[in-house]
């Protein structure tokens, strides 16, 4: 079969400007698919920090801007792990401090509406052979809303070229005031329901969900649930349209390989499932670190993004039951400071017992998780979650929120521990199991083993995105040697009907 060009957009990349778990996706998914012969390149914002980050970088062709998006040059560098990255350079835009979304004090861009169609458009350019690449692709695959409007873009400029959206957080959608939508050059005609116009904003996610030629989402349970008012964020009716067409796929995360107890060079003890003595060395280390009593009893360990999706109020109603019957509880993050200081009071009722980091960092992070006999996840929704991965192989065992990907990742009494609904009692009542497999000494060793055991390399979700690569290009293919060729725009009533 002949090797498929794919263009993988992205906002984050792990290593280079990681807010979250996209960063992740964007290191792993694409290494994973090059791996099965797919020829992806990345496209990211050339953020001042990436470009200090990285070497040479050759520069090349300048894309013009449209609307009120100023024009931008395009770079190509070769990163340590092979892959290509192009970037996106447009100084008035990226060349500043904080995060790729943030101030340094944590607000948002206050022109992020620019930033992201900036980086969408660039997106639709180099599928119109557009950029001096040298390399077109056969197929481009955006993500969340940051990438939201590539597939429009290319929609509006006829180009056949098929597009994948994946939704990694339904709730963030990048919505910004009607009043832009000339400054994003969005067609008069695609501000309808038919469209970009989301209760009478402009709604990048939307723009990508109608436009594209298929949408994912980040585990099978999640796809199911956007289609759901309860938590589609308004755009369940969307998503159930997507479904009803087969244009809508769940499809779960992986993890990175160096997530192995055995060699992290994170951890200060290794450890495996017949050797769990470095396991407990990381226990002992971790609660001397935090200042916690030595105990005998069972260590939970939170590392989250301490936000109201995570359900961590559940955590601290719990707490007192938790300690009360011989737990210890550690957590890491950072987020929304009402949740820090809530748990920060929680630490303090308990001195002895648990302790709180506000902050990040990856090598306690993994410590904390390598520490752990439990792992606490009471998340409201979870589109589909890495945490829950990383802990069963490091013998962690879940306690968790079914929803999401959580569901499709832990299975219930036999890797961890899953509860139906997102309250204190049903989060206790779990932890109660918990309590009980920790005391069976034959059931738990069977349970951790179990859960060690667990494959979560990204070659699965590889396989099934290039299925799905495969699926949808096939007549592009033939147009290889006329990749500038047009159709005229798509009427946008017709938006729905997959591109290729």
């Amino acid at each position: 079969m002949p090797a498929i060009k794919a263009l993988f957009v992205t906002s984050e990349l792990a290593g280079l400007a990681k807010a979250g778990g996209l960063g992740d996706v964007s290191a792993g998914l694409p290494l994973a698919l090059r791996q099965r012969g797919i020829d992806i390149r990345l496209l990211m914002p050339a953020y001042q920090d990436v470009i200090a980050k990285l070497g040479s970088i050759d520069w090349l062709d300048e894309l013009p801007g449209r609307g009120g998006i100023p024009p931008a040059r395009i770079g190509q560098t070769r990163l340590p792990d092979g892959m290509t990255l192009y970037l996106v350079a447009a100084p008035a835009l990226f060349d500043r401090r904080g995060t790729p979304y943030c101030t340094p004090e944590g607000a948002d861009w206050g022109d992020n509406h620019l930033r992201f169609a900036r980086l969408s458009l660039a997106a639709a350019d180099i599928a119109a052979g557009r950029g001096g690449l040298g390399w077109t692709p056969d197929i481009v695959h955006a993500n969340d809303w940051p990438g939201g409007l590539a597939p429009a873009y290319m929609r509006w400029d006829g180009t056949k070229t098929p597009t994948v959206l994946t939704i990694h957080n339904i709730a963030y959608q990048g919505n910004f005031d009607a009043s832009q939508r000339h400054t994003l050059a969005i067609p008069d005609a695609a501000f309808d329901i038919n469209g970009v116009e989301f209760h009478g904003r402009v709604s990048f996610l939307k723009a990508g969900g109608f436009y594209a030629s298929h949408v994912t989402t980040v585990s099978p349970t999640y796809a199911s649930e956007i289609t759901t008012e309860t938590q589609g964020a308004g755009l369940h009716g969307l998503m159930e349209t997507r479904a009803a067409r087969g244009q809508l796929s769940g499809i779960v995360n992986g993890i990175d390989a160096s997530w192995d107890p055995g060699s992290d060079p994170h951890l200060p003890h290794h450890f495996d499932p017949d050797d769990l003595g470095g396991k407990h060395a990381n226990a002992d280390a971790v609660r001397t670190g935090l200042c916690l009593r030595p105990s005998e009893g069972p260590l939970f360990g939170i590392v989250s993004r301490l936000v109201h999706q995570k359900g961590l109020d559940l955590v601290a109603e719990a707490a007192n039951d938790i300690v009360d019957n011989g737990g210890q509880i550690v957590v890491l993050g950072l987020g929304d400071p009402e949740i820090e200081h809530m748990l920060n009071r929680t630490s303090r009722r308990h001195r002895d017992d648990i302790g709180v980091l506000i902050g990040f960092n990856e090598p306690m992070a993994r410590r904390i998780v390598a520490a752990s006999d439990f792992t606490l996840m009471p998340s409201r929704f979870e589109p589909c979650g890495l945490t829950q991965m990383q802990a069963q192989r490091y013998g962690a065992l879940p306690i968790a929120h079914a929803t999401g990907g959580l569901a499709d990742t832990i299975d219930d009494g036999t890797t961890g521990f899953l509860f139906a609904t997102p309250s204190s009692d049903a989060l206790m009542a779990a932890c109660r199991r918990a309590f009980n497999a920790f005391d069976n000494q034959g059931q738990f060793d069977d349970m951790r083993r179990a859960a060690m055991a667990r494959c979560f390399s990204w070659a699965g979700a590889a396989a099934q995105y290039e299925a799905l690569y495969r699926r949808l290009v096939p007549s592009s293919l033939t147009a290889r040697s006329q990749p500038n060729r047009r159709r005229p725009a798509a009427p946008v009533s017709d938006a729905l009907e997959p591109a290729a």
